[in-house]
């Protein structure tokens, strides 16, 4: 057999078991098929939204899938391995295109399954998307509406690197849709987009690490800090007037104390004038005779006289 028709069946089978699991995997939403050739036999990596549906009790759906794999298409040893999609399921090509089918056979109109598919899948995080319905969609003739939002690319490398495609058919009365969804996940990689990353010379890098005189002064600035909040704050006291200046002042020498004033300070056991600086204004008020006017008066004149 030549090597080219070879290659033509593996690819050919390929895709038999493709659909064939997508088929029987419906339910549990399928996401993709990765095969691969071990030197144990083939590994098939099957990505589904609801893996618990795959398995079944005991693993008893893997074994059937896994069995007529087997029997059905000649695969040496299959090993079937049953992935959850979780959260990413709005950014999977296949299972978005496999729920807008499914939405259009409920009744659902066509616009808004568009609309709504587009902003659950941009709201996930997706770069772009693009949902294309295609058949007879309200009449009898056939033609396509595009749902489109984003960065989307249509050929080349770059658009089977950064786009991730599913297909879907809905199957109507007036006839089937075909339905296509295209993705860009949120980490696809342009080739516009370069990134500069600047790696630094020794010379750099000891500058960088060498502490500077910024840095110092900025730790020391908390120690210093510390240190005077450990200090007590000393109490401002008013300056005492000398001894001999009150010594000098006799009471008559006050204004505001007369012959009267002067017996009830004298009643009270106050005889000179430190005595009477000494006291606060509620001292005062408790003298009989002086009321809070008349010891704020006293005060203000012991307190000039004194100064003078």
């Amino acid at each position: 057999m030549a090597i080219e028709r070879k290659f033509v069946q593996e690819g050919a089978k390929r895709m038999l078991i493709r659909e064939y699991l997508e088929k029987e995997t419906e339910r549990a939403g399928f996401g993709g098929l990765e095969i691969q050739r071990t030197p144990l036999g083939t590994l098939l990596s099957l990505s589904t939204e609801r893996p618990g549906i795959v398995i079944g009790r005991g693993g008893k759906n893997v074994k059937a899938l896994t069995r007529n794999l087997e029997d059905h298409f000649g695969l040496e040893n299959p090993q079937l391995e049953v992935e959850e999609i979780g959260n990413q399921a709005p950014l999977n090509g296949q299972i978005m295109a496999q729920k807008v089918a499914s939405a259009l056979e409920r009744g659902w109109h066509f616009r808004r399954v568009g609309h709504s598919t587009v902003r659950r899948i941009m709201g996930s995080g997706a770069r772009g998307c693009q949902v294309i319905i295609s058949g007879k969609i309200t009449g009898s003739r056939h033609r396509t509406e595009k749902f489109t939002k984003g960065h989307v690319k249509y050929c080349g490398e770059v658009a089977s690197e950064v786009m991730d495609e599913g297909i879907a058919v809905a199957k109507k009365k007036a006839g089937v849709l075909g339905v296509k969804v295209r993705i860009m996940r949120p980490d696809a990689k342009m080739p516009d987009e370069v990134e500069i990353v600047h790696e630094p010379d020794e010379e750099e890098k000891k500058e960088e690490t060498a502490p500077t005189e910024e840095a110092e002064e900025q730790k020391a600035a908390p120690a210093k800090k510390e240190k005077k909040e450990k200090k007590p704050a000393k109490k401002k006291q008013k300056a005492a007037p000398e001894a001999s200046q009150m010594d000098e002042l006799n009471l008559k020498d006050i204004s505001g104390i007369g012959g009267s004033m002067m017996k009830r300070l004298q009643k009270a056991g106050i005889e000179d004038v430190r005595e009477l600086y000494e006291m606060s204004i509620d001292d005062l008020t408790e003298v009989k005779g002086i009321g809070v006017t008349k010891a704020k008066q006293l005060k203000d004149a012991i307190e000039k006289a004194v100064k003078q």
